[in-house]
This record gives C-alpha cells, sequence and structure tokens, in this order.
C-alpha cells in the first residue's frame, strides 16, 4: 500500500524537527561537560528521558506485543553501546574528527539495508548518500589519522546505522511511543551499568539541570519517539540522509548561540549535506520491495 504523500511528508519533517534539536545540544553538552562526567551525564539524562515518558503514557509498554519489546530492548542497546563508544572515542579524537565518523551512518545505513533487508538501493540514491558524505567531511574535518579514538568511532557509527536501519524494519506506527519508552529505559540502564562502578556525580548548578532536562524531554524522549515514528514510514537509507543534517544544524546553532564565527568550509558543507537531502526528497518514488521487508525474527 502506498503511503499518502502527506504523511512522508510530515515523517520528513518530523526527522527535520528531531535532527535539528540533536544540534542545538553540541554547544550545551561542551559546556556541561567541563563539570559532569560524560557517562554521569549520559545516565543521568536518559533515566530522566525513561521518567517523563513513563508519566506521560504509562500504559504504552504495556500495550506493546512481546514481539516488539524485545525489538526495542535490541534498539536500546545498540544504541546506547553506541553512546558510550562514541563518548569514549571523543577523549582520543577530535570533536570534529568525532563528528565526521559518526556521520558516516549515512554511508553504513544503505549498505546495511542492502544487505539485511534485500532493499536495492538506487544509483540516485547513492549518488546522494556520496554528496552527504563529502559535505560532512567539508563540514567537519580540518585532519585526519586512524587510531583508537577512531576506531571506537566507526565502530558506535556502524551501531548507529544498525539502529536505523533496525528501526525502519521494526517500528509501526501503533508502537512507536511504547517502543521509545523501552529503548529509553534500556539506553539509561547500558549508560547506569557503564557508569557504576566509579559512582554517579550529579550536576550542581542550576543551569546544568535546566540543560540535561532540554536534552532529556526533547532531544531524548520526544526525538526518539519522533525517530521511531518516521522510520515506520519512511526508508532506512532516506532517514539516514535526512539525520545527516544533524552537523549542520549543531553548526547553525553554535554560530547563533554559541558564539562561534561562520566559516566557508560552514556554509559549503552544509549547503552539500542540504543538498543531498533535497535530492533524495525530490527524486522519483518507485515501489521497492525491498524497502517493505522486515528483518527475521
Amino acid at each position: 500500500m502506498t503511503t499518502p504523500r502527506r504523511t512522508t511528508l510530515l515523517a520528513t519533517l518530523a526527522l527535520l524537527a528531531m535532527t535539528a534539536t540533536w544540534g542545538s545540544t553540541f554547544f550545551l553538552i561542551k559546556d556541561l561537560l567541563d563539570r559532569v562526567p560524560t557517562l554521569d551525564f549520559l545516565a543521568v539524562r536518559f533515566a530522566i528521558a525513561s521518567a517523563v515518558m513513563l508519566l506521560v503514557a504509562p500504559r504504552a509498554v504495556s500495550r506493546l506485543s512481546a514481539e516488539s519489546r524485545r525489538h526495542a530492548i535490541v534498539l536500546g542497546v545498540l544504541y546506547g553501546v553506541a553512546q558510550i563508544l562514541q563518548t569514549a572515542g571523543l577523549a582520543h579524537t577530535a570533536a570534529s574528527v568525532s563528528g565526521f565518523i559518526t556521520g558516516m551512518y549515512v554511508v553504513a545505513t544503505p549498505l546495511f539495508a542492502a544487505v539485511l533487508l534485500r532493499t536495492r538501493i538506487t544509483a540516485l540514491t547513492w549518488a546522494a548518500v556520496a554528496l552527504a558524505a563529502a559535505g560532512l567531511g567539508v563540514l567537519t574535518l580540518n585532519g585526519f589519522s586512524i587510531g583508537y579514538g577512531e576506531a571506537i568511532t566507526l565502530v558506535a557509527a556502524t551501531l548507529y546505522a544498525l539502529h536505523i536501519v533496525g528501526l525502519g524494519a521494526w517500528s509501526a506506527p501503533g508502537q512507536a511511543l511504547g517502543m521509545s519508552i523501552v529503548q529509553l529505559m534500556v539506553i539509561a540502564a547500558v549508560c547506569l551499568v557503564a557508569t557504576a562502578p566509579d559512582g554517579i556525580v550529579l550536576p550542581s548548578e542550576t543551569r546544568d539541570w535546566v540543560s540535561i532536562v532540554y536534552m532529556a524531554v526533547f532531544a531524548g524522549a520526544a526525538a526518539l519517539v519522533g525517530q521511531t515514528w518516521a522510520q515506520s514510514i519512511l526508508p532506512p537509507t532516506r532517514c539516514a540522509i535526512i539525520m545527516s543534517m544533524e552537523p549542520v544544524f549543531a553548526a547553525f546553532f553554535a554560530v547563533l548561540l554559541g558564539g562561534e564565527s561562520m566559516t566557508m568550509r560552514m556554509v559549503l558543507g552544509g549547503a552539500m549535506v542540504l543538498g543531498a537531502m533535497l535530492v533524495v526528497e525530490a527524486g522519483p518514488r518507485r515501489k521497492i520491495e525491498g524497502e517493505v521487508q522486515h528483518l527475521a525474527v
């Protein structure tokens, strides 16, 4: 059955809003991590996000089928481990390089979709993927070398790609809220387990709590609900290309609110990533059998 154009447009806008929200957190996180350890921040953030969603929709989890609950647990573990690896990688590599490697999920996603979902990726889509990857490089890279930090960040990018493909295969509009809550709970549990041996350091300043609550509610809970719902509508590769706008939004908010100066690299790289998104959105829509095939249970 063909998805109505209005629904696909709403799904695209939901992903863009989610990506913009993620992008708005970069300069907040950079400031916050001067005072709160990274894993402690992640554990508190996702614990708050889980608690808020359980308060808002307490019956959503109980309405999940056993299969959807299992799928959500797997997706939560993927995302939680990816968050930890990406964070660990940041300690050993420059933030710009980490951002570029993490963004390589835009390349890994169609590869996994082709192998796991047997999706036939069109030449136009591959061109958009290449343009997005090149744009990420222009936007973020000033130099590049392969080391421990880069290697584990690449593993994180691979896990993010698997998460995107898994959401595309397993999510359904009616299950999006419950699956999002389970994912948030599992992500919080993974982060708590990772940081528990050293104890948890809580923020001591009011502004830090405000930042964490914003990132938990809007960039955590609301964003994951939006992503889960949107990916029940749109194919994984299209979602990955749209989500590659995250560094573009991060640069925009860094200039607008973070006091950074705009550079030609930002403009050119951002334009390339935006161009990739427009290419995949404006391209012809063909019903591809692989795009609606689900992963084996």
